[in-house]
């Protein structure tokens, strides 16, 4: 049976929200979010989330480094869906309740998640996000934080903001624009396009593309490539943050440009983000049903 290192055992058992397994042959940590009634970072999923990154943490302090970690992998368990991202119902209440401090501190949350991710947990590591389905929103933006970006042919990525008058405020377009340029990245975001593995490849956003079910058998393969030469792909990982560098304040600037914008919303934008609501729900039904 595989092993978790004991600081990250401590605490597998206790996530509502998420799934945890180590592969020991590998070094490979897994954190696969299994968010319910609905595949979005709610509140709580978001605790789990950062609890799950600070167990990562302690583990290595404690454990120096032998610990055995050399990567973290974010992969869903639910069927056919990545992830729909932010949790717009929240987003309705507190735009109709006019709750400012709420929608920020939700979007904070966000960005402490997704840019310890980006980081490598200050650990010498390499990240991974392994999409199997429908890939939106924040659900993008969470698997655009890891070094790597793996998907199988049949996900789908978009950024759906703009049909109701917003944009992804927690790390798209800062994540985009080191990866594809200025330009790439708002043609992707304004187009509100939902679009293939294999055209998120070709324009340079995905890195692998995989056949549908291998994809945790490319992580494998990946990984087993890379074996001799981890180290120095992990400095060069290192390297690559430094040189295209992304700062915490940057993207809590953002998020205050994005929670002003929200704000700025008309009540046919609500009701937009509304049946937007309703076309993820009848999504993730159909998903279960196959």
């Amino acid at each position: 049976m595989n092993v978790i290192p004991s600081r990250l055992a401590d605490h597998s058992s206790k996530y509502r929200h998420l799934s945890t397994r180590f592969e020991p042959q590998y070094g490979a940590l897994w954190c696969c979010l299994a968010a319910h009634p609905r595949p979005c970072f709610s509140f709580e999923v978001l605790g789990e989330l950062r609890r799950f990154q600070e167990n990562v943490t302690r583990s290595a302090n404690n454990e120096g480094k032998g610990w055995g970690v050399r990567y973290v992998i974010l992969a869903s368990v639910t069927p056919g869906v990545f992830n729909f991202g932010g949790d717009l119902r929240l987003f309705i209440r507190c735009l109709k309740e006019n709750d400012p401090e709420t929608l920020r501190r939700y979007a904070k949350a966000c960005i402490d998640v997704l840019y310890r991710n980006y980081i490598g947990h200050n650990l010498p590591l390499t990240t991974i996000s392994l999409v199997q389905g429908e890939c939106l929103g924040g659900g993008f933006e969470a698997a655009l934080s890891s070094d790597v970006l793996i998907a199988e042919k049949s996900s789908r990525f978009g950024f759906p903001e703009i049909i109701f008058n917003l944009f992804p405020g927690m790390g798209a377009y800062s994540f985009l624009e080191r990866r594809i340029g200025q330009r790439g990245a708002e043609e992707l975001i304004t187009s509100g396009k939902i679009f293939s593995a294999e055209e998120m490849a070709a324009q340079g956003v995905v890195d692998l593309v995989a056949d549908n079910g291998n994809g945790e058998a490319e992580v494998a393969a990946l990984i087993q490539r890379r074996g001799r030469s981890r180290n120095g792909l992990a400095g060069l990982a290192q390297v690559r943050r430094r040189v295209h560098r992304i700062d915490f304040s940057e993207l809590l600037d953002v998020v205050q440009i994005w929670v002003d914008s929200a704000l700025r919303l008309s009540s046919r934008d609500l009701k937009l983000m509304q049946r937007l609501v309703s076309r993820q729900n009848g999504l993730n039904e159909s998903h279960q049903i196959h």
